[in-house]
């Protein structure tokens, strides 16, 4: 049920509830004790009402923005050199789980 409470000088019209919190840390794969549910459901819905302030904003005439620092990409282009089989040899032998064939084994970082 949402509801309106007072805030300083704000309205804060879309009150979560502790089950929305739940809802979202669920979604977000948290686990959160009760305690830190009590805690983050007036937080978060205070930063809402702040956002929904935002909508109150005229930014008619205000030219999108992505960017504001002037900084272009600086990535540089990918370089490829060959190594020799001794040097291939060798950096094979610092895998840490092992090969499987010639293919680095690796920790498996996904669940089922």
């Amino acid at each position: 049920m949402w509801r309106v409470i007072h805030y300083t000088k704000y309205i804060i019209q879309n009150m979560l509830t502790k089950e929305d919190v739940k809802k979202v840390a669920a979604l977000a794969r948290l686990e959160l004790s009760e305690e830190e549910v009590e805690t983050l459901t007036p937080q978060l819905s205070n930063i809402l009402g702040f956002i929904d302030q935002l909508k109150e904003v005229d930014t008619t005439n205000t030219e999108p923005t992505a960017q504001v620092t002037g900084l272009s990409d600086v990535w540089r282009a990918d370089e490829y050199e060959d190594w020799d089989k001794s040097e291939v040899a060798e950096a094979l032998t610092q895998a840490p789980a092992g090969l499987l064939g010639n293919q680095i084994k690796v920790k498996k970082v996904l669940e089922d």
